[in-house]
């Protein structure tokens, strides 16, 4: 039984919205190296947005000084399919050059998703894994609605299978996937692949060890845990816990205990110091059984919460999370998963504040509805349809065939600020903050090397 870690990312992501900075991670890497889990997720997801955002890192060289400091484990990164690690459909042609970049820079594994399990935003990314030589690991968003029947999974997974990938992962990013649920479904994905099947949830609604637990016994081959001060809640079971029960049981799980001992004592003071910083809510610790009723995630909840609290609406927050379902039925059962998530919370608290349902809609919602996102599971109702976008026509092709490249274009608008393709890829992702990002960057080093050195007089 192999494990992923997931402290360097989903771990610290899920609970207090990725602020870890590469200087607390890199002193415990070589540790980690050794423990003995199959990959390390360190990257990707909102790592990126978070390392320019809020911490004024750069991405591209967090990953090369992971890399720097890891001799024997795989780096594992999570990728939203064509969104790459922003919020629209990027051209194929920065598709390529981002995976490129990530790969030649570091990553081994890409845990490849797309928001609507929609295959065909999958492709250009399966392409490039291919083409550079990476482990592409393409992603199942689990979800529950009338159409995400155990026939719809296995018929994913045979087109992921069909499709070449290395591996296959079952992403439960709200923390539903139950126990009896996993038990059924493994040995229908069991007969159209014979690849390697990964298990990703989450704590937060009180379910996951026993859905490992069970996953393990139905044959699933990976699981992703995370170190136990960043474990539990919104987070991922306990590394260390489950290792221990599972070799109980009888399976090799190829950890250490000692080492895992002593990454655990290294994350204890940082979990603390966060803590007392009021970066990490205690709140978010806890285990919410109403995951399973409303199907939000942990990230999901707060972000409706905060959104609530800055209209000063915090009293009708049972009100939105009801409305979460209804807005997600009106339209076609899409997983909860960024950045259909947010779309959906945010519909959802419009309808709830504005009195009227689909009264205001934002314009990402608009585009859903036309098919710029891609397929939705089930068919979205005409009238929903009709009351957001009229009678305009529905693109149902490959939404990436509307984009014409754009890679090079974009590196001749910024070259003033870009030294490299790294750097072009920060202004893709995300163009103002991006910018601002990198001025700052190369500004700082240009008045650092411009100070004139202190000389010392030989007569001293």
């Amino acid at each position: 039984m192999l494990f992923t870690e997931t402290v360097l990312r989903d771990a610290h992501q899920s609970l207090m919205a990725t602020r870890l900075k590469t200087e607390e991670m890199l002193p415990i890497m070589s540790k980690l190296d050794t423990a003995g889990y199959y990959a390390l997720e360190c990257w990707g997801g909102a790592t990126f947005d978070a390392a320019i955002r809020f911490l004024d890192e750069d991405p591209w060289d967090r990953l090369r000084a992971f890399k720097e400091s890891v001799q024997h484990t795989k780096l594992q990164m999570l990728l939203r399919g064509q969104n790459l690690l922003g919020y629209r459909h990027y051209a194929d042609d920065i598709v390529d050059k981002f995976i490129e970049k990530a790969i030649s820079n570091g990553i081994d594994v890409l845990r490849v998703f797309d928001a609507l399990n929609d295959p065909r935003n999958m492709e250009a990314c399966m392409k490039a894994i291919k083409k550079y030589g990476g482990h592409a690991q393409l992603t199942i968003c689990y979800t529950i609605s009338p159409v995400h029947t155990y026939e719809y999974y296995k018929t994913l997974t045979k087109e992921l299978n069909d499709m070449g990938a290395d591996s296959i992962c079952i992403k439960d990013m709200a923390g539903i996937l139950t126990p009896k649920v996993i038990r059924e479904l493994m040995p229908e994905l069991k007969k159209v692949t014979d690849l390697p099947i990964e298990v990703h949830t989450h704590a937060t609604s009180g379910t996951s060890e026993m859905t490992y637990l069970t996953a393990v016994q139905a044959g699933v081959d990976r699981i992703d845990t995370a170190i136990s001060p960043f474990s539990g809640g919104t987070s991922q079971p306990s590394t260390e816990t489950m290792s221990i029960v599972l070799k109980e049981l009888g399976y090799e799980t190829n950890l250490d205990e000692t080492i895992l001992e002593e990454i655990a004592d290294y994350f204890k003071p940082l979990k603390e110091k966060y803590i007392q910083e009021d970066v990490l809510d205690p709140k978010m610790m806890s285990v919410d059984p109403k995951a399973l009723i409303y199907q939000v995630p942990g990230g999901m909840l707060s972000n409706l919460y905060s959104q609530l609290k800055q209209a000063k609406a915090e009293s009708r927050y049972e009100e939105v999370l009801r409305e979460v379902p209804r807005v997600r039925e009106d339209l076609g059962y899409p997983p909860l998963v960024t950045p259909l998530s947010q779309m959906v919370g945010t519909q959802a608290v419009f309808n709830v504040l504005s009195g009227e349902r689909y009264k205001m809609v934002p314009n990402e919602i608009k585009q859903y509805v036309r098919g710029s996102y891609g397929k939705s599971p089930a068919p979205i109702k005409d009238d929903i349809k009709h009351k957001i976008i009229g009678d305009e026509e529905i693109f149902t092709g490959r939404p990436a065939d509307l984009l014409k490249p754009e890679f090079e274009k974009l590196k001749q608008e910024v070259s003033d600020i870009a030294k490299s393709d790294e750097d072009v890829l920060i202004c893709a992702m995300f163009p103002q903050l991006g910018t601002e990002f990198l001025n700052k960057k190369y500004d700082s080093a240009a008045a650092s090397e411009s100070e004139e050195p202190i000389r010392i007089s030989a007569r001293m």
